[in-house]
This record gives C-alpha cells, structure tokens and sequence, in this order.
C-alpha cells in the first residue's frame, strides 16, 4: 500500500529542519572560534596562565557534566584508553601553550593562516600510523599550503627574529593539535564525545596547571578587565565554538565541517584587523591564500 503524501513529507522536513539547524550551529562555532586570538590579545596575561584559564574554566562545566551523563562510559574505559586519553591531553595542553605564546611574537593573521595547515599535518599522520592512503590532489594541496607557509614565514623574517620565532611556536602548535586530532579520531569510535571531551580537557587543565605553578608562572593578582577576557576566552572559544562544531559534526559531513573551519582564520584576521588595528602584511595576503587553497584542495578528496 502507499505511504500518504503528508507521512512521506514528515520525515523529509524533519531532516531538512535538522540540516539547516546544524549549518547555523557550525557557522556559530566559527564565528565564536575566531575570537580566541582576540580574547587572549586583549587579555595581556602570560600565555601559559591564559592556557590554564581556558581550559581549566571549560572543565569545571565539562567535567561535572560527564560525571552527570557519562558515568556508565568512563566507569567502562580501560587502562589502555586512559594512557590515551592522558596522552590526548598533553598534547591539547602543548597546542595551546605554544598557540599563545605565538601570538606575543608575531600577528595574529600569521599565527591563524599557520594554524590551518593543520588538515595536512593531520592527513600525514594518519597515513603513518593509521594507514590512511592520500590522493594525488591531497599531495598537490600539501604542496601548495607548505609553499604558502613559506611565503608567510620568509615575510615574519623580513620584519625580524621576534616574528620568526612566533612562527615557530605557531608551528608546534599545530603539530601538537595535529596529534591531539589524530589521537582523537583513534579513540572517539570507541568513547562517546562527552566522556572523551571532559577526561582530556581536565587532564590538559591539570598539566598546564602544574608546569604553571613550577615555572612561577603569575596565575592570580590580574585586573578585571584580564579575568574578563579570561572569562571570555574559556566561554566563547572554547565552550561555545567548539561543542557548537561537535554538535554540527555529528549531523554535517566532516568534510564540510573541515572544510567550513578554514573561516576561523579568515574570521580573526578580520577581527584583528578592526579591534586591534593589525593591518595583514602582503606575505600573509599571498601565503594565505596559498594556504587556503591548498587546504581546500587537499579536503575536496
């Protein structure tokens, strides 16, 4: 017998109405990523007290909720998902220790355009160690975001040493998401994303806590106007863009979300440009688009 009209319809606007709600979610998690330079910039506290902030303020909301609805899936982890779990959140704790540093040496247009090779960085090392093969256009895009990486940091030396070594820290910082994704992407098939977002925020909190204390890093007596964009800076980044991407993953293609991302460096740039007054050097204009393009043509396969 057929199905009524009407039934048939039911389920089609159903998924329409979800797609539409995950794009704007994904565009929000974009916009509200971009503000992470800008908050940080204008938050004028040491980097790695800024790191600690922000990760260990994300878990005091993350954690009491993954003990709340998760408790069954971490009882369930096992010793071997724990040390990857540990090791998933060094590896976030040295991201964002060494993503802002960067950004009190050189601009926050290098340190973003810098940032998004991150999809290549990924794409080798998962042909690595999870045996994932790369086709020709993902090669050719490589080639051109390396070129546009280049670009960049040859424009950095030009203005000085100081600018060179905060496209160094940029650098290492992208390797260290790279892994952090990569590590990520093995265990997320296995642990649902909240008791896989809350043990790995919390446990990079904890370090960058401890080498804080050890390194007599300042992590209290600031202004109102630090702890505010402190504040900021764990709530809309963090919080906000990034459970606003995983949200949206979980309905859009991930090639879409990746693809979608490369907006965080255009976004902040933008920001930067009218907040902070930083102006984009022609090298930054050039290598970033080599950049971009590279990055989209790598993810288009």
């Amino acid at each position: 017998m057929a199905t009524p009209r009407g039934v048939r319809e039911a389920p089609l606007r159903a998924r329409a109405a979800t797609s539409a709600q995950a794009y704007a979610w994904l565009l929000v998690g974009v916009g509200a990523v971009s503000f992470a330079a800008i908050f940080i910039r204008l938050a004028a506290a040491p980097s790695l007290a800024a790191a600690t902030y922000r990760l260990a303020l994300a878990s005091l909301v993350l954690v009491p909720l993954a003990l709340l609805g998760a408790r069954p899936s971490l009882k369930r982890l096992s010793p071997g998902q724990w040390r990857m779990l540990t090791l998933a959140g060094g590896c976030l704790a040295l991201h964002f220790a060494f993503f802002i540093a960067s950004l009190s040496y050189t601009s926050v247009a290098s340190v973003m355009l810098i940032s998004v090779t991150n999809p290549l960085t990924v794409m080798v090392a998962s042909w690595l160690f999870l045996r994932e093969r790369t086709s020709r256009l993902g090669l050719l895009g490589g080639g051109l975001a390396v070129a546009g990486a280049a670009v960049i940091g040859y424009g950095d030396f030009r203005l000085g040493r100081q600018e060179l070594y905060g496209d160094g820290l940029a650098l290492l910082g992208m390797v260290a998401i790279s892994a952090y994704l990569v590590l990520g992407r093995r265990l997320r098939g296995e642990v649902p994303v909240l008791a896989y977002v809350a043990p790995v925020s919390g446990l990079a909190a904890g370090m960058l806590l401890v080498v804080s204390l050890a390194a007599g890093v300042p992590l209290w007596g600031f202004s109102p106007k630090t702890y505010l964009f402190l504040g900021l800076l764990a709530l809309v980044p963090q919080l906000i863009g990034h459970s606003s991407l995983n949200w949206a993953l979980g309905h859009v293609p991930a090639a879409v979300v990746a693809v979608v991302v490369l907006g965080e460096a255009v976004g902040a740039i933008l920001l930067a440009w009218a907040l902070l007054g930083e102006t984009p050097t022609a090298a930054a204009g050039v290598g970033g688009a080599l950049v971009l393009a590279g990055v989209s043509l790598t993810l288009r396969r």
